[in-house]
C-alpha cells in the first residue's frame, strides 16, 4: 500500500451523501474504501505514507469540460492554473479551432487564427499532423515524462474544413465532404471523443446544418459526442441552441452545448426558456449535456467580434479588409448599427468589450481597458479605436465581453445535466479569471457561501457527470478499482484566489491533488510529477 487518507470526508461524486471513511491508495488506483473507521473499532489500513484528512474533503479529480489548454500542457510543465484548482483532466480541441488535424498548409493559418487562445506557438516544435500524433505527443509531454494533467481531445471541425475547403464561404463540394468525413473519423479511431465546432468563428461558421449533420453521423458511429459552440448566444440564442438540439438528434448524436449562457440584454432572465427547451429534449429521448463557467463575462478575441463576411480567406484577407477604408466602414456599419453574426446578431457595446491581452507589448495600454473608455481618452470614436488595435496586434487581441447575467448563470448551474467547464484563456496580460478560478469558486461562492449547490451535488457536476460523457469507465468517483484522480479540499476555506484586476491568483483550500495517484500538488505547492496523459475514446465503432 502507498498512501491512506486517514478520516476523511469522502464526498464520492455520485451526489449522495458524505460519509467518513480510509481510503487507500496503490499502484495509481484506489483499492480500498474503509468507511466509519474509526467508529468501527476495526482493524484500520495501513500505508507507507499516512494523510491526516480530519476535516478535508476527498473527492474525485475535477473535469473541466472546456479548456483551452491545447498548447499550454506542452509549453508549460508546471500548468499551475489548472493544477492547483484541483482539475485532473481537461477536454481541449474547443470551439471548432485546434492544432490537429492539419497540413503544412493550414497548420499557418490555425497559428494566426487563435493567437489571441493560445498564442501563435513560436515555443512548440509543431512535430504532428495528425490527432494521433498529437495525441502521442501528449504521452511523451516533457522529456518523456508525460503532462501535468490528462488531456482529452475534440476533433475541431472548424480545422477539418480549412483542411477539405479553405477559408471560402461555400457549400462543401461532394468530394470534400468526403474528405472530411474521413478526418472526422481518422481522428476518433485515433482517441478523439467527439468533435467539436465554432459557429461564431470562421471557417467553421461556414458549414451549412447539412453538412453537420453527416459529420455528426460519423461522430455517433464512434461513440462519441458533437460539442458546438453554437450559431449566437445573443439574439436567436433559443433558436440556435434548437438547431443543435435537431441536427443531433437526427444524427443520432450525442450532443454536449459548450459554455451554455444566455448573453446580452435580450436574454436576460430567459434560462428558463433554454432549460425548457431541454427538458422537452431529455423527455422524448435526447441525449444531451452541457457546461458553464461560474462567471458573468465571457472571453474571445477581438477580431471574433467581426462579420463572417470580413473574415472570409483567413487572417491576411481581414487584415487587408480593415486596412481598406470603404471596407473597413461596411464592417463598423455591420457591426455598430446591424449587429454582426460574430458579436451574436447584437450591435457592438464597446463599452462592454475589454481587452485582456495583446500580442504587441507597445499595444499594453489598452489592457484593463473598454474600447469606449480608450476611445474617450484618444479623443476618437470606438471603431477607430477597435480597427487600428486589430491591425496593429495582427488580429491577436483577446477580450473580455461583459454581456452574461447572473440570475441567468445561477439558473443553468443548477440544471442535471450540467457540468463545469471554465473555457480557461490562460494567454493574455489580464485573462479572464476563471481561468485560475473556475472549480474553487463553484465550490467557495455557489456553494458555501450562496447555496446555489449543496456540496454533494456541486461535485457531481464537477466529476461523475463529465466522466460519463466522456464515457470514462474508472474516473470520476471515488470507488474501489477506480484511477486514483483525487483531490482534498478544505470546504470551510475553499476558494478563487483569481479577481479581475489579478487574474493569476492561485485559489485557495485545496492543499493535495492526485493524478493517476501521485501527487501533483502537495501542501498546496506543485510538485514536479508529470503523470498526465492523453484520455483516449476506447468505445467501439
Amino acid at each position: 500500500m502507498d498512501l491512506v487518507f486517514r478520516d476523511a470526508d469522502v464526498v464520492d461524486g455520485s451526489g449522495g451523501p458524505s460519509y467518513r471513511a480510509d481510503v487507500v491508495v496503490a499502484d495509481g488506483r484506489i483499492t480500498s474504501i474503509v468507511k466509519e473507521a474509526a467508529a468501527a473499532g476495526c482493524q484500520r489500513p495501513r500505508a507507507q505514507r499516512e494523510l491526516d484528512a480530519e476535516g478535508l474533503v476527498l473527492a474525485p479529480g475535477f473535469i473541466d469540460m472546456h479548456a483551452h489548454s491545447d498548447l499550454a500542457l506542452l509549453r508549460d510543465p508546471e500548468h499551475i492554473a489548472k493544477a492547483a484548482q484541483g482539475v485532473t483532466l481537461e477536454v481541449i480541441g474547443q470551439d471548432g479551432l485546434s492544432y490537429a488535424p492539419v497540413d503544412d498548409r493550414t497548420l499557418e493559418g490555425v497559428r494566426r487564427a487563435i493567437t489571441g487562445w493560445n498564442g501563435y506557438g513560436e515555443d512548440i516544435d509543431f512535430t504532428w499532423r495528425s490527432v494521433g500524433e498529437y495525441l502521442d505527443r501528449l504521452d511523451h509531454g516533457f522529456d518523456g515524462e508525460g503532462i501535468a494533467l490528462n488531456a482529452a481531445y475534440l476533433v475541431p471541425q472548424g480545422t477539418v474544413r480549412m483542411l477539405a475547403v479553405g477559408w471560402e464561404d461555400r457549400e462543401a463540394t461532394p468530394e470534400e465532404l468526403d474528405r472530411m468525413r474521413e478526418s472526422v473519423a481518422a481522428g476518433l479511431r485515433a482517441g478523439a471523443v467527439g468533435m467539436s465546432s465554432g459557429l461564431t468563428y470562421t471557417p467553421g461558421m461556414y458549414a451549412k446544418d447539412a453538412e453537420l449533420t453527416e459529420l455528426c453521423r460519423v461522430v455517433a458511429e464512434y461513440g462519441g459526442y458533437y460539442c458546438p459552440h453554437h450559431r449566437s448566444y445573443g439574439a436567436g440564442a433559443l433558436q440556435a441552441y434548437a438547431e443543435m438540439v435537431a441536427l443531433t438528434r437526427e444524427a443520432g448524436c450525442a450532443l454536449h452545448l459548450a459554455h451554455a449562457t444566455m448573453n446580452f440584454g435580450v436574454n436576460k432572465g430567459r434560462a428558463p426558456e433554454l432549460l425548457t427547451l431541454l427538458d422537452d429534449a431529455l423527455a422524448s429521448g435526447a441525449d444531451i449535456t452541457l457546461d458553464t463557467y461560474p462567471y458573468t463575462p465571457g472571453c474571445t478575441t477581438l477580431v471574433a467580434m467581426l462579420p463572417s463576411w470580413a473574415s472570409e480567406g483567413g487572417p491576411e484577407a481581414i487584415l487587408a479588409r480593415l486596412e481598406d477604408d470603404d471596407t473597413a466602414e461596411r464592417v463598423r456599419h455591420h457591426m455598430e448599427v446591424v449587429g454582426a453574426d460574430g458579436c451574436h446578431g447584437v450591435p457592438i457595446e464597446w463599452d462592454t468589450i475589454e481587452i485582456s491581452g495583446v500580442t504587441g507589448p507597445a499595444l499594453s495600454s489598452y489592457v484593463g481597458r473598454t474600447i469606449a473608455r480608450s476611445a474617450e481618452a484618444l479623443g476618437e470614436e470606438p471603431w477607430v479605436t477597435a480597427r487600428r488595435l486589430l491591425v496593429e496586434d495582427r488580429l491577436g487581441s483577446t477580450i473580455l465581453q461583459h454581456v452574461g447575467h447572473e440570475e441567468n448563470v445561477r439558473t443553468i448551474m443548477r440544471h442535471r445535466v450540467h457540468t463545469g467547464g471554465s473555457d480557461g484563456i490562460l494567454r493574455g496580460d489580464k485573462p479572464h479569471p476563471r481561468a485560475y478560478g473556475t472549480f474553487p469558486h463553484y465550490l467557495g461562492r455557489y456553494v458555501r457561501e450562496l447555496g446555489v449547490l449543496s456540496l454533494e451535488e456541486c461535485v457531481a457536476h464537477l466529476t461523475s457527470r463529465p466522466a460519463a460523457r466522456l464515457r470514462l469507465a474508472d474516473r470520476g468517483l471515488v470507488r474501489e478499482g477506480y484511477r486514483a484522480d483525487l483531490v482534498l479540499f478544505d470546504p470551510a476555506t475553499v476558494a478563487a484566489g483569481s479577481t479581475y484586476e489579478a487574474p493569476r491568483t492561485l485559489p485557495t483550500g485545496i492543499p493535495y491533488v492526485l493524478v493517476d495517484g501521485r501527487f501533483v500538488i502537495e501542501d498546496g505547492r506543485r510538485t514536479d510529477v508529470l503523470a498526465g496523459r492523453a484520455i483516449r475514446r476506447t468505445a467501439a465503432r
